[in-house]
Formats: C-alpha cells, sequence, structure tokens
C-alpha cells in the first residue's frame, strides 16, 4: 500500500471512532481516522461517572487517554472535513480536505451535534452547568435546581429522570403545547417538584465560572423574569450530517444510519457504529462497544475478500 491507502478509514474521532481505531490497528489493518476535531460530544462533558474503569473523569481527558492508545497501535489521525465517500473496484475513495484516499473498508462514526439554543452565556457555561445529555450528567445535580428546555418526548424524558434527583425541576417551552407524548405531559404535571413554564424563551445563560441564573421572556406577559438555578439541560434535539454520503448507505427520517445487529450497513463493506446509527441508546460505552464490533466486522469483511475458502474465515473469538 501507498501512503494514501488504507484497509479501513475510519470518519469520526469520539469513542465510536477511536474504540475502531483501536481494534482495527491491533488486528493489524493500515487505519486512518479522520474528523473534524478530537472527542466529539464526549469533550463538552465536565466529569463522567459511567464509563466503566473511572469514578470519575472529564471528557476530555478521557478522549485523550483513548487517542494516547490507538496512536500507540500505529493508527493515523487526520483532522478536517470529509467530502465525499463513493465506491471503486478496489473498495472506496474518501475525499478529504484537498486529498483523496482509498480504503477497502470503511467505518462511520460521526455522532451527533447537540442542537442549541445560541443565546448569551451558552458556549461559556458549556460544561459547567449547560449540558445537553441528562442521562449523562443529571447525577452531578443531585438535591439541586435544574432546568429542562424542549418539548419533544426527551425533553419530557429527562424532567421526569431529574425529578427524581433534582431538588426542584423547571421545565422550559417556547410553545403552549408540548410535542411530546401526552401521557408523560399528564405523570410531569403530577409530579410535585417538577414546574413547567410554557410559552417561554431563554433569553440569557448567567455564570461567572458556573451557572447561576435564566433570564427567561414569558411572552403571554412579555416580561423577563430571571430564575436561580444551578444547572440546565437543553433537551431540543440532535442533528446528523450525513449529506455528504449521497444515500451510499440507508438512514431513517431522523438521519440515523441503519444497521444491523453487527454494524454493517446496506452498502457491503461500510460498517457504522455509535450516535449516528439507530441503536436505541446514546451512550459513550456503547459507542465504544459498537466501534469494537464495527473494526472487527471490518477485519472479517478483508479476510473473506482475500480467501475464498470457507474453512478459512475468521471465527468468533470464542470458538
Amino acid at each position: 500500500m501507498n501512503e494514501n491507502q488504507f484497509d479501513v478509514i475510519i470518519v469520526g474521532a469520539g469513542p465510536a471512532g477511536l474504540t475502531a481505531g483501536l481494534y482495527a490497528s491491533r488486528r493489524d489493518l493500515k487505519t486512518l481516522i479522520v474528523s473534524k476535531n478530537l472527542g466529539g460530544q464526549a469533550v463538552l462533558s465536565h466529569e463522567i461517572e459511567n464509563f466503566p474503569g473511572f469514578e470519575a473523569i472529564d471528557g476530555i481527558s478521557l478522549i485523550q487517554k483513548m487517542s494516547h492508545q490507538v496512536l500507540a497501535f500505529g493508527a493515523e489521525i487526520k483532522y478536517g472535513e470529509v467530502k465525499e465517500i463513493k465506491k471503486n473496484k478496489a473498495g472506496f475513495i474518501v475525499k478529504f480536505g484537498d486529498h483523496e484516499f482509498e480504503c477497502k473498508t470503511v467505518i462511520l462514526a460521526l455522532g451527533l451535534l447537540p442542537k442549541t439554543l445560541d443565546v448569551a452565556g451558552e458556549k461559556k457555561l458549556l460544561g459547567r452547568g449547560v449540558c445537553y445529555c441528562a442521562t449523562c450528567d443529571g447525577p452531578l445535580y443531585r438535591n439541586k435546581i435544574v432546568a429542562v428546555v424542549g418539548g419533544g418526548n426527551s425533553a419530557l424524558g429527562a424532567a421526569q429522570y431529574l425529578s427524581g434527583l433534582a431538588k426542584q425541576v423547571y421545565l422550559i417551552h417556547r410553545r403552549e403545547e408540548f410535542r411530546g407524548e401526552e401521557y408523560k405531559v399528564k405523570e410531569l404535571k403530577k409530579t410535585k417538584n417538577v414546574t413547567i413554564l410554557l410559552n417561554t424563551d431563554v433569553v440569557e445563560i448567567k455564570g461567572q465560572h458556573l451557572v447561576e441564573s435564566l433570564v427567561l421572556k414569558d411572552k403571554t406577559k412579555n416580561e423577563n423574569i430571571e430564575l436561580g438555578i444551578n444547572g440546565m439541560f437543553i433537551e431540543i434535539g440532535y442533528s446528523a450530517n450525513i449529506d455528504f454520503l449521497n444515500d451510499l448507505v440507508q438512514a431513517n427520517k431522523n438521519k440515523e444510519i441503519i444497521t444491523d445487529k453487527n454494524t454493517k450497513t446496506s452498502c457491503s463493506g461500510i460498517f457504522a457504529c455509535g450516535d449516528v446509527t439507530d441503536v436505541a441508546d446514546k451512550q459513550m460505552v456503547i459507542s465504544a462497544g459498537e466501534g469494537a464490533k464495527a473494526a472487527l466486522e471490518a477485519y472479517r469483511f478483508i479476510h473473506a475478500q482475500k480467501s475464498a475458502k470457507a474453512e478459512e474465515k475468521v471465527l468468533p473469538d470464542w470458538e
């Protein structure tokens, strides 16, 4: 292989992509990880308590450890944006910046980007009270005052979950009615420590070093109010950027890549893992596990291409 040819190219360098890189390089596959940044959403977490092996670790430190381990086994990491992936006789061409790389297999580990409110203080206090995942960061706000912003099922579920941890939960929605399931709304209305604020916009998130309060606009009364809180959870959805794939793989209406239980996509030789897939739960440890599966499937695919003899197929590691 020349310097632009690889066994596998992994698109994305979050927990899924880095774990895929680790497993692929340990199987002696020439591996390239390409990504706009290192870590994805994981680096936004101020404290992680649910990743096995660490009682508590911040996202940046966890990703640094993972990337060092990947590089130690020989994988390469390049930063930039993938513009296109297309099939050729040898496998695939990945257009990356001003370069083109050739590979036998592709692993898509793109992750998802949380939708933001785009209000003052949001970026400054990210990871310091501004959160996008109640499951990930909720336990950090036990017996504290929190706000959840959103009107869909993810916001309703986050508010219900946090009501069992926090002292007080404010559920803020910009419309007069929720978009989520009615039974969830009814349950929240019965929950004593949940206060629902409808027809209300978030204007500003305030705090010197940590979130201290929210400036809200009550659109019914046309006036601003300030609400003291310790943390907020923005649950207004996520977006996946898969347009560059040009329908190379099948996706659902939410632009999640559809995979089977072994991370295979609708395109032979392309595998997908992590939050960008239609896996039900978007958690770092699940993404890491799916990344390992994708790399092992890519190895089996490459091995099968080399040998037509059934007896030489790669057996499961427990046989």
